[in-house]
């Protein structure tokens, strides 16, 4: 006989592994929830400390515009957190795992094999890496059927996406509880947003379509510093489009984050997306951005200081909507996704911007020039238009 199925009235005591902006961007969630019992866990109190002000201060800013849960407030949500150093402590009675700890994978199996060993065998474990594959992070826990990706995107409290993604050996029950648990987590602009991937992917969907630009800015960042063009004038290039510029984003989501992620497509995917000098330089200084108060920018109060008066007009925003969908097409390609409007609507739900292909219906053939032409200029041969979008064909896998 099959065992019955875990559900959310089962998960009554969560952890989270690492308290950085992901993590306690996460424990916030999950307090404002209503789970009643959400332990923090990091290597110091000083960080831990950090961690429980920001919560604090966030859920403050949301009860003072009234956009907590009625009967909640920040006194009563904050009484359900505990902070831990000890791992073994933290997660020896706990339902479900959240980690978020930095993307180098050594120290994630390092992580996910202590974990299969001090928690309940029904325990959960949920990685939020951003890139790396769930099967490999999940190669030393012993239970590799209770091991998912939850992809968040910061932040947390507003944007609706989790990116849902299952390793080599993850057990269907792990996805029907791991979407239960997702769909309590709120988000101030609606309802959870889970696309299921069926199969692994470097990046997944959103940073698959991203990491692909990124490439793209990590080559024009050297370009403009050879050239003498000020970043802030590449930022304004598309201030009308987005609410932040692409490298201000850089330094927002810090350095370090993007060079440990391009340094991981570099292995995985191609030598294209090897850092190049500038960001190589500034990660070795310790200037990472937002969280150091220097970065490509300088920051103050939590703010870039760019002036986006001028523009420098080589940013070209057609290029980058070509690369996503180049990318978007190989996810089709590869049977990550059935169709595209899970692409478009992943990235609408994580990005605030529209999918590629909307547009790129009408407009891959240009797309497609646009992206030889920019290999010629560059070198980087990854950006060679694939099958599917040279055709056409997938504007009739909508589905």
């Amino acid at each position: 006989m099959n065992k019955p199925m875990v559900n959310i009235c089962n998960i009554n005591k969560i952890a989270v592994v690492g308290a950085g902006t992901m993590g306690h961007e996460i424990a916030q969630v999950a307090l404002m929830g209503g789970l009643n019992s959400v332990i923090l866990n990091d290597i110091s109190s000083e960080i831990l400390n950090n961690a429980v002000n920001k919560i604090t201060s966030g859920l403050k800013k949301l009860e003072a515009k009234g956009q907590l849960k009625r009967g909640y407030s920040t006194y009563s949500l904050m009484k359900n957190l505990k902070t831990e150093i000890d791992l073994k402590k933290t997660v020896s009675q706990v339902d479900f795992v959240f980690e978020a700890i930095p993307e180098k994978m050594k120290i994630k199996q390092q992580l996910f094999e202590k974990l299969g060993k001090y928690t309940p065998k029904h325990t959960i474990f949920a990685t939020n890496t951003s890139t790396m594959s769930i099967t490999k992070i999940a190669s030393l826990s012993g239970r590799p059927e209770k091991v998912i990706g939850c992809h968040f995107f910061t932040p947390i409290v507003v944007l609706r996406l989790i990116e849902i993604i299952k390793g080599r050996d993850t057990s269907e029950e792990t996805v029907e509880i791991t979407k239960d648990v997702c769909n309590q987590l709120p988000a101030l602009k609606g309802r959870r947003f889970l696309p299921i991937l069926q199969k692994e992917s470097p990046g997944f969907i959103v940073n698959r379509l991203l990491l692909g630009t990124s490439a793209y800015l990590n080559w024009l960042l050297d370009y403009a510093m050879e050239e003498g063009v000020p970043l802030e004038n590449l930022d304004a290039d598309v201030k009308e489009i987005m609410k932040i510029g692409p490298f201000a984003k850089w330094d927002y989501l810090g350095l370090d984050v993007i060079y440990n992620t391009l340094k991981y497509f570099e292995k995985v995917v191609s030598p294209d997306f090897t850092p190049g000098k500038i960001l190589t330089k500034l990660v070795n200084e310790g200037k990472l951005g937002r969280k150091t108060g220097e970065g490509l920018f300088k920051w103050i109060n939590g703010k870039p200081q760019i002036n986006l008066d001028k523009k420098a007009k080589i940013l070209d925003l057609e290029l980058f909507m070509a690369i996503q969908l180049n990318e978007g097409c190989k996810l089709l390609e590869e049977g990550v996704v059935s169709g595209y409007k899970i692409i478009d609507d992943t990235m609408f739900a994580g990005m605030d911007m529209p999918g590629p292909f909307g547009m790129g219906k009408k407009n891959f053939e240009k797309w497609v020039n646009l992206l030889e032409d920019f290999i010629k200029k560059s070198n980087l041969t990854y950006f060679a238009p694939c099958k599917l979008m040279k055709s056409g064909k997938f504007i009739q896998m909508r589905k």
